[in-house]
């Protein structure tokens, strides 16, 4: 009979449902909070002396969102927030490191230790692989969906942050949807689009004659969302002048429109979105730490698309699904197109993604195959070049002259092939040039293609 030792078992997840995970605890060892003990939960811990850091400390050389650590299987990722006396290990400056229990940690005249438990902790995993518009089944987005389904039925504040591309805008939305207040509005609201001095109309609405150019009263997004929810994207670059007046709303649940001195009660609501380092933001002073914390009630970070590579396939076969309007609704993309995919940066994420595969399917390089049951499609159109053609290219000219040229060039042989290949049909051929016929006929005449038209329409 086989036996099983701790380490072998501690290797194994007890279920799809969970990501085991070091089960560590903060322990300050040096500086005025010597002694405090913080566990880390959820797998994620922010260190500073503002109120809200999981691990709070009494040190004035300590900034007020100093550092996060990320807790892994294996090792714990700490990260530096912009701090200005900066984080270190080993005396060494550190701004994004992985580091083992054991470590010491040093932030301003503070130290404290990384110290892990005995047995194992385990972030809970969702058993889905969608969670309505967002897509994906590795164990990154899984995790996402895991506090999604906690929090949507809420009416908690949550904040999104991300790389730009990695679908905040979606999530905020698949939040509304699965909430209470689904049959209410979504109202999105994109700060970094909205001048400075009509931020405040466009969130709180104005009564007429509040400023030149109010010739009549006007509600805020504030009030559009009542019942429903209020989409914040871009919170980063909210003007600084303006956070008192959004935390004022956020506490109160109250706004007033400009110039009126009565307040109006909202029932919305709010979700935030942001591609910058709010943390980072905070210790700069160019955001409030305040608003941030009232914002950042639960606040999630989506993955980038490389970090969650086995999405890619899965991501690119649904957007091509939509986006293809050929006969074959069932028609995939072939499997050594998605292996290239999958190995691509993808710096703009799943918008880049996205606007990959619109791109193929638009200029139609690929197309449904016949009989090939491997993949249903062909493989991407290769080159019509023929090899030398550097010879002929007519470097004498500049390049814009040798363009127009070739475009030249290029548009009397292709009139000539398609009209051979419809039989002088002058309809046909225009239908599968996509042109009109009038568009074709100018073509020829403008080109002085000696064309034999069998199309009696146009003889």
């Amino acid at each position: 009979m086989s036996t099983f030792t701790l380490d072998e078992t501690e290797r194994v997840a007890p279920d799809r449902g969970a990501r085991r995970v070091l089960a560590i605890e903060l322990v300050v060892v040096e500086g005025p909070s010597r002694g405090l003990r913080v566990p880390v939960r959820d797998g994620i811990a922010k260190v500073g002396t503002a109120e809200g850091n999981q691990l709070r400390l009494k040190d004035a050389s300590v900034s007020r969102v100093h550092c996060e650590l990320q807790v892994r299987a294996e090792s714990v990722t700490l990260r530096d927030l912009g701090s200005t006396n900066g984080t270190f290990v080993a005396d060494v400056r550190v701004r994004d490191a992985d580091v083992p229990p054991g470590s010491l940690i040093r932030v301003g005249g503070s130290a404290f230790r990384i110290e892990a438990g005995d047995a194992p902790a385990f972030v809970a995993l969702s058993a889905r692989s969608e969670f309505g518009e967002l897509l994906g089944d590795s164990i990154e987005m899984r995790g996402v969906y895991a506090l999604l389904e906690r929090a949507s039925p809420t009416d908690t504040t949550l904040l999104f942050s991300g790389e730009t591309g990695t679908g905040k805008d979606v999530a905020a939305r698949s939040v509304h949807h699965a909430s209470n207040r689904a049959a209410g509005p979504f109202i999105p609201v994109d700060c970094g689009a909205i001048p400075e001095n009509l931020i405040e109309s466009e969130l709180f609405g104005h009564i007429r004659g509040a400023f030149t150019g109010a010739i009549g009263n006007r509600k805020g997004a504030f009030e559009e969302a009542t019942g429903g929810t209020l989409f914040l994207d871009e919170i980063g670059e909210m003007p600084l002048s303006m956070q008192p007046k959004l935390l004022r709303a956020l506490e109160s649940r109250t706004i007033r429109r400009v110039g009126e001195t009565k307040a109006v009660p909202v029932d919305v609501r709010v979700i935030a979105a942001t591609n910058r380092d709010l943390a980072r933001a905070v210790n700069e002073g160019t955001f409030r730490e305040d608003l941030y914390y009232r914002l950042a009630v639960v606040e999630l970070s989506l993955p980038p698309l490389r970090a969650r590579r086995d999405d890619i396939p899965m991501l690119a076969q649904r957007f091509f699904q939509r986006l293809n309007n050929g006969a074959d609704k069932n028609a995939e993309l072939p499997q050594e197109v998605l292996a290239q995919l999958r190995e691509r940066p993808w710096p703009g994420n799943v918008r880049e993604l996205r606007n990959y595969v619109e791109r193929l399917v638009t200029l139609g390089q690929w197309q449904p195959r016949l009989g090939d049951e491997s993949s249903g499609l062909a493989a991407p159109t290769p080159s019509v070049l023929p090899a030398g053609i550097e010879s002929i290219v007519p470097l004498h000219l500049p390049l814009k002259d040798a363009r127009d040229a070739w475009t030249e060039e290029f548009e009397s042989v292709y009139v000539r092939a398609m009209m051979k290949r419809t039989g002088g049909n002058l309809t046909h051929a225009a239908e599968q040039a996509g042109v009109s016929r009038r568009f074709l006929q100018r073509l020829i005449a403008r080109l002085s293609l000696q064309i034999e038209i069998e199309d009696p329409e146009d003889e």
